[in-house]
């Protein structure tokens, strides 16, 4: 896919041009893999990879058209450049039909201070807008419409925090002001596409020794029991179809399993693994594990097909008779009261064992 567009790219005269290929290009591959999940070529987790490998393709072979652009006037990246970090499905690899993207831009200078094209900028600046360049070129609408919308929220310091972040301060900040949500939230996260492989590397190799730190498990469920609050105070469940947000659901059995990961000093993406960590750990049993992987599993086929149907994550209350059968079919169940059904009975179970799992361990 990268090496496709890569080609298809350079095949363009100009940037504007090039921008509107890759629009164009993208969403006939999107369009591929919403087909082919409707058809039943493909279950809801392939569809997510898949949606993955094509956001994946998008930011490697874009990433350098950006720079090559912005260094005609402002000169080469100063020091090692940048690196673009994937975060939440994006970093997990499983995205949906409508998925936008969760993006840091880390970027390490050394010792550059300025760039050197015909108008040098500071070094923060000019990754400051490189990363403004990037989010346009990705969220423009354009002729063809747009690629992506992106999320910077995941990054240092969140909507206040500058929108590039230097190497020094990210480690800095990760190592001594992070919140221990941050830290969950970086058992998911992987580099993307970087302009130097040691940089990558380093980021990498950072991830994995600040995982492996031991946490503190009263400290870690407490930070999950608040999360869990936030998000209920922030947003309530749109309906039975939607699989995401409340209690014992996606979102929730996600917290599970990131402080599964943190607290085992894992430095594992996948749900499973982080479930199994928690498991490994002692504070969650294997049958409990075993219900919230398999509800997980569930929560995501419908996600995938209803956001497919929808673009959202709730669907009319008379839903046409091709939706039913995808739908169904998708998610393994002879018809949408039994899906409707199943739906609410795993929600209340893994809600139940979710709250009772925090109140075990927070007990003396």
């Amino acid at each position: 896919l990268e090496n496709e567009l890569t080609e298809r790219l350079t095949q363009e005269a100009d940037y504007e041009a090039r921008l509107d290929m890759a629009r164009r290009w993208t969403k006939e591959w999107h369009f591929r893999v919403g087909v082919h999940h409707l058809r039943g070529l493909s279950s809801g987790r392939d569809a997510g990879q898949h949606y993955a490998d094509l956001a994946d393709a998008v930011l490697r072979a874009l990433y350098p058209v950006v720079v090559d652009q912005f260094s005609i006037r402002h000169g080469r990246p100063p020091g090692r450049g940048a690196a673009v970090m994937g975060m939440g499905s994006l970093g997990t690899r499983r995205l949906n039909a409508v998925s936008d993207l969760d993006l840091i831009l880390i970027y390490d200078p050394v010792d550059v201070d300025m760039s050197d094209g015909p108008r040098p900028l500071a070094a923060r600046t000019y990754f400051a807008r490189l990363t403004q360049a990037l989010i346009t070129a990705l969220t423009a609408p354009m002729a063809e419409g747009r690629l992506y919308e992106v999320d910077m929220r995941l990054r240092p310091s969140g909507n206040q925090g500058p929108v590039a972040t230097s190497w020094a301060s990210f480690t800095s900040y990760q190592t001594d002001e992070a919140w221990v949500w941050e830290h969950m939230a970086l058992t998911r996260a992987r580099v993307v596409v970087s302009g130097s492989a040691k940089l990558a590397d380093n980021i990498e190799g950072f991830r994995q020794d600040l995982l492996s730190r031991q946490e503190d498990l009263g400290k870690v469920l407490q930070e999950v029991r608040n999360m869990r609050d936030r998000i209920a105070e922030a947003k309530s469940p749109s309906g039975p179809w939607d699989t995401k947000n409340g209690a014992g659901r996606l979102q929730d059995i996600e917290l599970i399993a990131q402080a599964g990961a943190l607290l085992a000093g894992c430095a594992t993406r996948e749900v499973s693994r982080g479930l199994e960590s928690a498991c490994d750990s002692g504070w969650l049993t294997p049958s409990e594990a075993d219900a919230l992987q398999n509800s997980y599993d569930l929560y995501w086929s419908v996600l995938s097909a209803v956001r497919l149907l929808s673009g959202t994550e709730a669907l009319p209350e008379e839903i046409a008779e091709g939706g039913s059968s995808f739908l169904c079919r998708s998610s393994g169940f002879a018809s949408l009261s039994d899906l409707r059904n199943a739906l609410n009975a795993k929600y209340h179970k893994a809600a139940e064992i979710i709250e009772a799992v925090l109140i075990r361990e927070s007990s003396p």
